[in-house]
């Protein structure tokens, strides 16, 4: 699981970076009927090489402020993927 928080109506579809622990992602799609969820899902799982059925918004559905699940990755391959520095233990 990792906390992300969503900029929807961006200019990209793009993961900007981490800001204290929290992922930053700009997504295209406006935040009206989950397509800014959506978006995403699906940027996510193309940079973690999975299906975008396996990514699930657990909490925050309705906010900026998510939880993210990518089921069947780990923690430190869902950190590398997304071109993250490994989380301190």
């Amino acid at each position: 699981m990792i906390s992300v928080r969503v900029q929807p109506r961006a200019r990209a579809d793009e993961i900007v970076g981490e800001r204290e622990g929290v992922l930053i992602v700009r997504v295209r799609a406006p935040a009206l009927e989950g397509r800014a969820n959506d978006a995403l899902c699906r940027l996510i799982a193309k940079r973690v090489h999975v299906g975008s059925q396996q990514v699930e918004v657990l909490r925050g559905a309705r906010a900026r402020e998510k939880l993210v699940c990518v089921h069947g990755v780990g923690l430190h391959a869902l950190r590398t993927a997304l071109g993250l520095p490994a989380a301190d233990s």
